[in-house]
């Protein structure tokens, strides 16, 4: 068997030798492009490679006591499709942590509070191309409090929100009729850990 570094992700930054904007405005997102040398092979050329800044991102799945999941189905026009999806946002607001944004996207999104909140994982959505980190949430002991006054706008005022029986949703996601990447990594993390729909 052939040796390898341990089965774990580790932080490591290659050298950069240059880096300039090639689109930067007022929103939360950008793309750069970097010229990246090998650290072993310092005499190589720098090679190119394109980076979306992004702030992250966290995705609850929201399940209430009789285990069903409260699912939104948003618009999103750079894949022409309606998506099956969880209550999600960016982490764009300064200081706080991926469980406060989870929780404020959840009332904001569905109008519900959780008293039970388990972190199921967090994923880097296309490592190759951008910074996105998403952290996936469990949410439990949903109580609904309101949205307050937030107001929804663009693709998220056509929003339709229904509750999702979770073996439902286990199903859907197996025989690929929904494929949000966040939703799947929620449904399966949460379902591969025996969290929903076991004995509470």
């Amino acid at each position: 068997m052939s040796e390898h570094p341990p089965l774990a992700d580790s932080p490591e930054s290659w050298p950069v030798d240059s880096t300039r904007d090639l689109h930067r405005d007022h929103w939360v997102m950008s793309l750069r492009e970097d010229r990246i040398r090998r650290p072993a092979h310092p005499e190589d050329e720098p090679f190119r490679r394109l980076v979306l800044e992004h702030p992250g991102a966290v995705i609850v799945l929201a399940v209430d006591d009789q285990d069903r999941v409260r699912c939104l189905w948003q618009y999103r026009h750079a894949a022409h499709r309606l998506f099956v999806e969880l209550p999600a946002g960016l982490m764009d607001e300064g200081d706080e942590t991926p469980e406060q944004v989870a929780r404020r996207e959840l009332r904001e999104e569905t109008g519900l509070e959780a008293t039970g909140w388990t972190h199921l994982t967090t994923t880097w959505s296309s490592p190759g191309i951008s910074e996105e980190v998403m952290h996936h949430f469990l949410a439990t002991g949903l109580t609904d409090v309101g949205r307050g006054d937030f107001e929804p706008a663009h693709e998220e005022a056509e929003m339709v929100a229904g509750w999702v029986p979770f073996a439902d949703l286990v199903e859907a996601v197996l025989d690929g009729r929904v494929g949000d990447g966040p939703l799947v990594v929620a449904v399966l993390a949460a379902h591969a850990r025996g969290l929903v729909g076991g004995p509470r």
